[in-house]
């Protein structure tokens, strides 16, 4: 394999109804997707989407980086592209990722091959309402949807939240599993106040990153007294962190992206690692392209057994693959022979910005 261009697209996606996060409410999302050629006319394609607050990472930087980084990578071989994206992983994971993916699809990673047979792959669901009188219908809805696992969110105020968490249990009635998640939302005081207040119970399976993802010391201790497991998403980019976190008394659950771990060869050895050190690993980003969703899905197939949280596709009112990728039952449906072809009209119509680097683009 050797690199002959590269494509770069800058797009912004709607969302059929705002996601509303301890972070912000957002209309919109932003992605970079990369689409990378060889000489024998093999391609893959990568995307990441960078929430701002969610890592230190930028949508302006990200994008600045994955240009710098496209135009290194013509006419580099496999070695040569893999150590030009190695020095800049640690700082702009987001941006290595788009390229990473779309080299390991160019080359046939196995951990993207579709399957022999139409394979499932669940997916939780989001409860997004802060209005209590649509609560019912929302949750009633995504029963029907065949969601086994729901998310719901927190970080506001610590007993409102309790007081909607309660109502939604009672919604639920167990017939689905939630878990919370707080997205940095509560102050160490604030977590452990909520952590320790929880009831426990088969249907609430994981207290989701209470504090600010830097601050290891505040998320141990409110895990140290939380009645139920904590996972930690937003402070988990490398294995150093993997490893960190099983140190943290009652962390039960750690949460891995494609666009953190930047590549499936390593998503699926993080994912490996946390069973190793007893962690249940999870993995998926609730705010991505279906582009992304897919490729967390490829991996998760293989390497974990409960719910994903790579569902950010089902949000958006635009798909980027001109194969729409199938959800049916809670749960992303991986077929035989699917195709990882770009939409490029509705690329073209999203794109805020585009480049291109190396040999020109042929055909349609």
């Amino acid at each position: 394999m050797r690199v002959e261009s590269v494509e770069l697209f800058r797009v912004e996606i709607p969302l059929h109804t705002p996601y509303i996060t301890r972070l912000g409410a957002f209309a919109s999302i932003e992605t970079i997707v990369g689409e990378v050629h060889d000489a024998d006319g093999r391609r893959g394609i990568g995307d990441a989407t960078i929430i701002e607050g969610y890592t230190d990472e930028t949508c302006d930087g990200g994008w600045r980086v994955c240009q710098a980084l496209a135009e290194r990578l013509i006419g580099l071989d496999s070695n040569g592209a893999e150590a030009v994206l190695d020095e800049h992983r640690a700082s702009d994971p987001h941006a290595v990722s788009v390229l990473q993916v779309a080299l390991e699809m160019l080359e046939g990673d196995p951990l993207l091959a579709p399957p022999g047979a139409p394979e499932r792959v669940p997916i939780l669901g989001a409860i997004n309402t802060k209005d209590p009188d649509r609560l019912p219908d929302e949750i009633e809805t995504l029963v029907g949807e065949g969601y086994e696992t729901l998310k719901v969110k927190v970080g506001w105020d610590v007993d409102a939240d309790l007081a909607r968490l309660s109502r939604i249990r009672d919604l639920n009635a167990g017939r689905t599993v939630l878990r919370v998640d707080a997205n940095q939302g509560f102050t160490r005081t604030e977590g452990a106040r909520f952590a320790a207040a929880l009831e426990p119970g088969d249907d609430l399976q994981l207290f989701e990153q209470p504090c600010d993802k830097a601050d290891w010391d505040s998320n141990a201790a409110v895990a140290a007294v939380s009645r139920v497991p904590v996972m930690l998403d937003e402070s988990i980019y490398a294995e150093d962190d993997i490893e960190r976190a099983a140190s943290v008394d009652g962390c039960g659950f750690v949460k891995l992206k494609i666009s953190k771990l930047t590549g499936t060869g390593r998503l699926a050895g993080g994912l490996h690692r946390l069973r190793e050190l007893g962690i249940t690993p999870v993995v998926g980003n609730g705010a991505a392209s279906d582009v992304g969703c897919l490729v967390e899905a490829c991996v998760a197939r293989s390497t974990v057994d409960c719910a994903g949280e790579n569902n950010g596709f089902l949000k958006n009112r635009a798909q980027l693959l001109a194969q729409p990728l199938r959800f049916e039952a809670g749960a992303i449906v991986l077929e035989p022979g699917f195709s990882t072809e770009l939409d490029r009209a509705v690329v073209e119509r999203y794109a805020r910005e585009k480049v291109r680097f190396g040999a020109p683009r042929s055909g349609p």
